[in-house]
């Protein structure tokens, strides 16, 4: 059986309202309390499948979940076991799964990377749940024979360790899920409860957070892109396509909003949302002709929440990592602490913003809609690829020859500003020890990809000069993602061995040509900040002249990977 459900946070101070829409006369009161089993190194939980035997009322119920076939679904098989067995082997503490219970069911095959019999003798409870379950039925009826129905679940109580009941953790958490009807209905009423009580989507589910409870983490990892979850082929049709590339973006930013939702500070976390957001608008803004049903609006949100969170990240990254770096390597303390306070938003609250949320809603319900009941859909998405991808090359070209008019036409390009060197004290900071490397600057794929046009203080052509940098940045990144999104259609289409290997190596050269500029533009960006700062705070030019002696060496690796790239073939 598959569950559609969605799940949602609910913010402290919105809890009340929701209790009193969740506790009505038709309401129902459980106790749950459960057992989660894994192996001692989660094997189960890093193959995304959850485990557990749990008492639902008067009934004992076995449940294993795993991967489904959208955003919200997921695989779920339940089995009632023996009171009396149950109560017997917890007597004993020997309480323990049955894994035959699955032989030739749906979920077989998620368990199909491992013996089930090796398995079970690992198997051990690595944490409980005691919860609290409030449950209501949510009704549309929509003649005398049919009617949509949802179960409304609210869940109040904690996750407690297996081994050492002292460490725990609150749940506090709202979930919908499709019991009969369209999926519309699910939307439709998701949409309005998080609209009424400002609901936060998550995607961690119990199990994944028993999971962290055990590790002693508040959050998962930082998810990043994975273009091998990307499931189009040759034959997609042009809705399909876009609702199979919108589904891959979001693989990306739920989980990261959904830690920052949750109250992550990580700036791994942020950078991955803001990277997953910009491939979305990529998509929706390049493919934008291949479905009647893409909301103009979600670009207008997405775009704001980038802004916003580029905005905070930038002063972020520089307090937490470049500043600590050069203290390393004896350069005197910069506070950027008066700036970040400036911003006023965080990251919690852009992401919690309802606007955001709602248009999340949106796009997974766009994900999971039928693209088979749209006009195009006869239309064959490879049809139009190689024209949108010869666009996308004309436009990078374009960008990179006006660039090279404007700046590699000179025999030597200035500095990039009119910070006077001669004056510091270089000999006290060891600036040729600290390498770019150590602040991860080349791997961030720039943090002016998806930000607006900054009021940098940088003058004159130097400014004009950023801009153009920008501006074929912008065009790389946009060959890059909509590049990866093709791959898997032509690589598909042709049986060229030969083909692929080429399209691989283009790939590749855009990405690093993209990261070679990345890393160029975020050195002009941070040293810009410093020679800003300087002005009231003289430490801050040891930052400024770091940063600039290592735009060199950056502008160099740029034109060597864009020439690189010139010579590389189209798919």
């Amino acid at each position: 059986m598959q569950e559609i459900e969605l799940k949602f946070l609910v913010p402290a101070p919105r809890l009340k309202g929701l209790m009193r829409q969740a506790n009505t006369k038709s309401s129902k009161v459980t106790q749950l309390a459960a057992h989660y089993y894994d192996t001692p190194d989660q094997q189960l939980a890093k193959a995304g499948i959850g485990l557990r035997i749990r008492r639902e009322g008067d009934a004992w119920v076995q449940t294993i979940k795993a991967g489904g076939d959208g955003i919200a679904a997921r695989l779920e098989h339940n089995a009632v076991l023996d009171n009396e067995q149950v109560q017997a082997m917890l007597d004993t503490n020997t309480l323990m799964p049955d894994l035959s219970l699955y032989k030739d069911t749906a979920v077989a095959p998620a368990l199909a990377e491992f013996k089930l019999k090796k398995l079970a003798k690992t198997l051990t409870r690595l944490y409980v749940t005691d919860v609290e379950r409030t449950t209501r039925l949510l009704i549309e009826n929509i003649d005398d024979e049919t009617r949509n129905s949802i179960e409304m679940a609210y869940d109040y109580g904690e996750i407690i360790h297996g081994s050492d009941a002292t460490q725990r953790d609150t749940i506090q958490e709202i979930e919908f899920e499709l019991v009969s009807g369209d999926l519309d209905f699910l939307f439709a009423t998701a949409k309005t409860w998080c609209q009424r009580h400002k609901l936060c989507l998550s995607t961690v589910t119990k199990a994944e957070r028993g999971g962290l409870l055990i590790k002693g983490e508040s959050h998962s990892p930082a998810v990043s892109a994975n273009i091998s979850e990307l499931t189009v082929d040759k034959d997609s049709s042009k809705p399909a396509f876009i609702r199979a590339v919108v589904h891959n973006c979001l693989l990306q930013i739920l989980p990261n909003s959904s830690a920052i939702a949750a109250g992550s500070t990580d700036d791994e976390h942020i950078l991955q949302l803001r990277h997953g957001i910009q491939r979305l608008r990529t998509a929706l803004k390049t493919f934008n002709s291949f479905s009647d049903e893409l909301n103009p609006d979600w670009l207008i949100i997405l775009k704001q929440t980038a802004t916003l969170l580029a905005d905070y990240q930038k002063l972020a990254y520089l307090a937490n990592h470049i500043e600590p770096c050069l203290q390393e390597h004896g350069a005197p303390s910069v506070d950027w602490t008066a700036e970040i306070e400036v911003l006023k938003i965080t990251p919690i609250d852009v992401v919690r913003a309802n606007d955001l949320q709602l248009t999340l809603l949106e796009l997974i319900a766009f994900t999971m809609s039928d693209p088979s009941l749209e006009p195009q859909a006869d239309k064959l998405a490879a049809d139009q690829l190689t024209e949108i991808l010869d666009k996308r090359y004309k436009k990078l070209r374009k960008a990179e020859k006006k660039l090279n008019k404007v700046i590699y036409t000179k025999a030597d390009s200035a500095d990039l500003d009119d910070i006077s060197l001669e004056n510091l004290d270089l000999e006290s900071v060891d600036l040729e020890g600290v390498n770019l490397k150590d602040v991860n600057l080349e791997d961030r794929n720039s943090q002016s990809l998806d930000a607006q046009d900054e009021d940098l203080p940088i003058k004159n052509d130097n400014q004009a000069h950023y801009k153009l940098h920008r501006k074929l940045h912008r065009q790389l990144g946009k060959l890059r993602y909509v590049s990866e999104f093709a791959a898997p259609v032509f690589h598909k289409k042709s049986n060229n061995k030969k083909a692929k290997n080429k399209s691989k190596r283009l790939l590749k050269r855009i990405v690093k040509a993209q990261q070679a500029l990345g890393q160029q533009l975020d050195s002009t960006h941070y040293q810009q900040y410093y020679q800003h700062k300087a002005r009231t705070d003289a430490h801050a030019l040891y930052g400024a002249g770091w940063l600039n002696a290592s735009l060199i060496s950056a502008e160099k690796k740029t034109k060597k990977r864009l020439a690189k790239l010139q010579t590389a073939d189209k798919f």
